[in-house]
């Protein structure tokens, strides 16, 4: 039996995992980025709040609390650069009692302990002001100028597009099932063969206890923490103009109301520690308990039409703080615990990567010519294909519309399954062009979504929709 080999096996192939496999192919380095699922970016990444965190309620001298910050600045800088859609709101952490009134200042000062400086204490009168559809009761605010808004999707996709880019072979729905020490090299264990490394970076999330215990290490559990969501309409997106926060708690950041980048609104999520690590169901109290808090915050919220309601599942471990290590030695790195900030901190998590390495002796010194890339747009901020005179005069293709409700063209779905990371399922379609993700839920558009997806991978209609031939 043949086996792989590279110089660095990345297991995960999350928004985590993808940035260290950016990171590590831009050196001259062989790297696998492991995947077990069917896509980059289709485990925890793909169902989170999408907010580009600033860090500034993070407990100070955690390690999350000096990453976050840092990692704010690197994808800030990396969204403009690779085409990321990104839209600066800011955000407003709302007390809804004297309480948590009370707390603003101390969370403030714990801004200020993190680097943040830029907080400012707002009473209820100006609170108003800024956001006329606030519930009432409110006692005033803690602003956060500078948290933004994320495309969740377009973030890892684009790690992703750029390893490939630069030589980093990704392999999808290939579990690691098994490590054994052969020498100086590892060799994991996967269903389509064996894999051969001289290091392997673990950044499995929900499974990244899992990984640790194939490598001989049992120093952490996840537990899988499921967050529902609910996603209004677009319609209601004028209802709402800034992150609306929680005060937070020990355990969890708890019910937020936030625009997204599609022009949605989105309320949630819950908090709710399971056993098992596949439970994505919604369920009717968690939706239910998330519109009780959807009424307090933004009673208007309640009038508009619900898109979609979709939950993720956070890899949780029993400390509040990403769970970092990097054994020399042994040649393994672990990147667990990584939770809620994970999207914001990723970029500094493949920097703190690249520097263990460099300290063990690996060169990870970046080519000179290492590539970039550019993803296709997905927000609204930004022009969309439909709207592109020019470029539809191009290829008349990006004016045909397929998906009414998100304005989703033949052009895009054509140009995702021709891109170096195409979609495997109908969801990756799905997270490349938005297309079956708006009011109708794909009612008008499925058929012929699929009827170009299978014209352009030469698949089958019955195969994209798991049908029995």
């Amino acid at each position: 039996m043949s086996v792989d080999a590279v110089d660095v096996a990345v297991v995960g192939a999350g928004v985590v995992g993808a940035a260290v496999a950016r990171r590590l192919g831009r050196a001259r380095l062989r790297v696998a980025l492991v995947e077990a699922g069917p896509d980059v970016g289709a485990g925890t990444s793909k169902a989170n709040t999408a907010i580009l965190h600033t860090g500034f309620d993070a407990k100070p001298g955690t390690v999350e609390a000096r990453l976050v910050p840092r990692g704010h600045a690197l994808l800030s800088e990396y969204a403009a650069r690779a085409g990321i859609p990104v839209e600066r709101t800011g955000a407003l952490l709302v007390a809804w009692t004297d309480e948590q009134h009370a707390a603003l200042p101390g969370i403030a000062e714990r801004a200020a302990v993190n680097g943040y400086s830029r907080c400012d204490l707002v009473d209820a009168t100006e609170l108003y002001g800024r956001e006329p559809q606030l519930g009432p009761g409110a006692r005033g605010a803690l602003t956060v100028p500078d948290e933004s808004l994320i495309c969740p999707w377009t973030t890892p996709l684009a790690y992703a597009t750029e390893a490939v880019a630069n030589g980093v072979a990704v392999h999808r729905s290939r579990p690691v099932t098994g490590a054994e020490r052969i020498g100086q090299h590892w060799q994991l264990a996967t269903p389509r063969g064996p894999l051969r490394c001289d290091w392997v970076v673990n950044a499995a999330g929900l499974r990244a206890d899992e990984i640790e215990r194939h490598l001989g290490h049992d120093t952490f559990t996840v537990t899988p923490r499921r967050g529902q969501l609910v996603v209004f309409d677009k319609l209601a997106r004028d209802l709402v103009r800034h992150i609306l926060l929680p005060v937070p708690t020990a355990r969890s950041k708890g019910v937020l109301v936030s625009p997204t980048v599609f022009g949605n609104v989105l309320l949630g999520p819950t908090a709710e520690d399971l056993d098992d690590k596949t439970d994505t169901a919604s369920t009717a109290d968690g939706v239910a308990d998330l519109l009780e808090h959807g009424r307090r915050i933004v009673p208007a919220l309640l009038d508009e039409e619900v898109t979609a309601v979709y939950a993720g599942l956070r890899a949780a471990t029993d400390e509040a703080d990403y769970r970092l290590s990097c054994r020399p030695g042994e040649r393994t790195v672990c990147l667990g615990g990584i939770r809620s900030t994970g999207l914001t901190s990723s970029l500094a998590l493949a920097e703190w990567v690249a520097g263990e390495l460099a300290a063990a002796g690996v060169d990870v010194d970046e080519r000179a010519d290492a590539v970039g890339v550019r993803m296709p747009n997905l927000g609204e901020a930004a022009l969309r294909p439909y709207l592109d005179g020019e470029r539809i005069a191009s290829d008349p293709e990006y004016g045909r519309i397929v998906c009414h409700c998100e304005r989703v063209t033949a052009g895009e779905i054509r140009d995702a399954c021709a891109s170096p990371v195409p979609p495997a399922d109908l969801d990756g379609l799905r997270r490349r062009t938005r297309a079956l993700m708006g009011r109708c839920q794909g009612f008008y558009c499925t058929a012929e979504v699929v009827a170009r997806f299978a014209a352009h991978t030469g698949r089958t209609t019955h195969d994209i929709l798991g049908l029995a031939s």
